[in-house]
């Protein structure tokens, strides 16, 4: 008759008979529980390559003295929980991570603080998994030398939520990485992007604040992404945005916040996007099409003091605008039904010129810009003749 095993607890502790985390792997059986006690561990190279749960009490400190990576898991069924990580090392043709998985599934990656890091939390081909509640703090100043928070390469159906992720090149970056969702998260001043993705597919975007990264939030090369109330604030410079969305189709983009940013939403390339309920305040420019973006719906969205609500490169419009507040609306609404009784052109002739010469922008507040923008609304020439909304709001939208 076989003799079945328990799971047993391992405490490591420095006075303990076990006193390191390589150490109580070793000993562990499948499913064992390693419970490392307050303290200083200096260890690097840790590979979890068995079913285990690694619990920290009152953050203990895994120190990798710069040696290189940190933690590896390479099994399914692990749970890293309540560590403090530091001192990644760094390298220009490895990746070294604070915490790696590798070919796994069913993992648990949470409540983890990583400092003085190159990558922070790196998940590569690996699916089903979680990374809760982890906080994250770089101290990246340029983009070639810093690596980012978390990172998915190839893996699939992962949930990350409710990490702060700051000081890092990007906040979250996922790369051939489908039906994963990424929710209540805090990305900000990062050196570039506060989240980047590639070639991800039906992903799930909601809830979470991206706020003064250095590019803002590229979105490319993807299909069926949905994007809820997201926050895009605070993203200035000349090569700044909100959202970037790239070759991006048959999305979702509803109730989300794009403020104070350069540029609300660069959209290139990208069909059958529904925006719908988006509030777009004190953006310079709330929205700036650029090429063959066809078949996209604009709906009850809030365009509010921004500088220029849409810039378009194009005579050819395809996309639809219906039912949106536009605060620089000044249409009558004769019958009090709430809809201007005038359709409202969104792109100026003044936003057309400055996309084409942007050293123009210093004529932003003066009469003459009034004029030619009048002139222009009279008798479209330069912007698409179509492109307007018929049912302009006469007050905010509310929701």
């Amino acid at each position: 008759m076989t003799k079945l095993s328990i799971a047993q607890n391992i405490t490591v502790c420095k006075t303990c008979p076990i006193s390191t985390l390589k150490k109580a792997i070793a000993h562990a059986k499948d499913f064992d529980t390693i419970v490392v006690k307050s303290g200083t561990y200096k260890e690097f190279d840790v590979n979890v390559n068995k079913p285990l749960t690694i619990i920290g009490e009152n953050y203990p400190v895994i120190d990798g003295e710069l040696k290189g990576e940190i933690i590896t898991i390479t099994s399914d069924n692990v749970t890293v929980d309540g560590l403090f990580i530091i001192n990644v090392g760094t390298s220009y043709t490895e990746d070294y991570a604070a915490i790696r998985v590798k070919n796994s599934k069913n993992f648990l990656i949470q409540n983890l603080v990583l400092e003085k890091l190159f990558f922070g939390i790196y998940i590569e081909k690996s699916r089903d998994g979680k990374v809760f509640h982890n906080k994250i703090i770089g101290d990246a100043v340029e983009e070639y030398n810093s690596g980012n928070g978390i990172q998915l390469w190839y893996s699939n159906n992962v949930k990350i939520e409710h990490n702060f992720v700051q000081h890092v090149r990007d906040g979250i970056y996922l790369e051939f990485s489908d039906d994963c969702v990424i929710k209540n998260n805090v990305s900000a001043l990062n050196v570039r992007y506060g989240l980047h993705f590639m070639f991800s597919n039906d992903d799930i975007y909601q809830d979470n604040i991206f706020e003064n990264n250095g590019a803002g939030v590229a979105v490319m090369f993807s299909k069926h992404i949905e994007m809820y109330n997201n926050i895009f604030k605070e993203n200035w410079g000349t090569a700044s945005y909100g959202l970037l969305l790239k070759e991006i189709n048959d999305a979702e983009i509803e109730g989300n916040t794009f403020e104070n940013n350069t540029i609300g939403i660069n959209i290139e390339g990208s069909n059958r996007i529904n925006y719908k309920q988006n509030t777009f305040s004190n953006n310079g420019w709330a929205i700036k099409v650029k090429g063959a973006c066809y078949t996209n719906k604009f709906t009850q969205n809030n365009f509010l003091y921004n500088s220029f609500d849409i810039a378009y490169n194009s005579k050819v419009n395809d996309n639809e605008f219906d039912k949106n507040y536009w605060s620089n609306y000044t249409g009558y609404d004769l019958n009090k039904d709430g809809i201007g009784d005038v359709p409202y052109r969104p792109v100026k002739l003044f936003s057309y010129i400055v996309n084409r010469t942007p050293e123009t922008i210093i004529l932003l507040r003066s009469m003459f810009i009034d004029i030619i923008d009048f002139s222009e609304k009279v008798s479209p020439v330069f912007t698409p003749d179509d492109l307007m909304d018929n049912n302009p709001q006469m007050k905010k939208i509310t929701w």
